[in-house]
């Protein structure tokens, strides 16, 4: 059964999204279920295997699925989304050194120890363009261009002022970057993305990844409306 409450808060999320940001595709509501009877039934699971970022860019287009670490292909993004352990090879750092993306394995290896890491071990994560989501977020992942992304910035701080401090490293950024960070910190993110989203998940070359909490959703269309 669907919660009216929960459906008509984010079809009115959306719709401000979309109209105040002029966004070409939906923010993308992400949601951790713990268990599998707690999985909503009428929210079938993705045929294939795909990886997170390909997945959230896949929601974003309209589709309505749920993922368990067997349909995330990319396990170092399943990993950070709390869905199984790091692989020793990406955790040790062996795997982006012998991709080429470090000078050592010691820099590789500090880089992946302060990636953002959910400690969950959830049964699965369910994604749905936000205006279609009939629960409560724990994530809104928006996929925006550079005058968009400032105004979002504008809009957090707009009603207790500071700033928007970015973190990122160029690799796992639409699942730890936009996802695991904000959920762990719980205060939004921006990426720049990295090579796999932008190649698996065709995120362009003038497009970055917003993660903002879902609590936080509200206060943020109320500070765009304002500003």
């Amino acid at each position: 059964m669907k919660n009216s409450c929960d459906i008509e808060n984010n079809e009115y999320f959306a719709k401000n999204f979309k109209k105040e940001l002029k966004l070409e595709n939906s923010p993308v509501a992400i949601k951790f279920v713990l268990k599998k009877e707690d999985m909503p039934e009428n929210i079938k699971k993705i045929d294939n295997k795909l990886r997170h970022c390909e997945m959230v860019k896949k929601a974003s287009e309209g589709e309505i699925f749920h993922a368990t670490s067997s349909e995330q292909l990319c396990k170092g993004g399943s990993a950070a989304l709390g869905l199984e352990k790091l692989p020793e090879k990406i955790k040790s750092g062996v795997f982006y050194y012998e991709l080429g993306r470090f000078k050592s394995i010691g820099s590789a290896k500090r880089t992946l120890d302060k990636i953002p890491k959910i400690d969950l071990n959830s049964y699965g994560i369910i994604y749905s363009p936000l205006e279609l989501a009939d629960l409560e977020p724990d994530i809104v992942v928006i996929i925006a261009n550079p005058i968009q992304a400032m105004k979002l910035s504008q809009a957090i701080v707009y009603t207790l002022g500071g700033r928007v401090e970015a973190s990122f490293s160029g690799i796992q950024s639409v699942c730890a970057d936009a996802v695991a960070g904000p959920f762990i910190n719980q205060r939004p993110n921006i990426s720049l993305g990295c090579t796999g989203s932008r190649k698996f998940a065709k995120i362009s070359d003038e497009e970055l990844i917003i993660g903002l909490n879902g609590e936080n959703v509200g206060c943020t269309i109320n500070a765009l409306n304002n500003i």
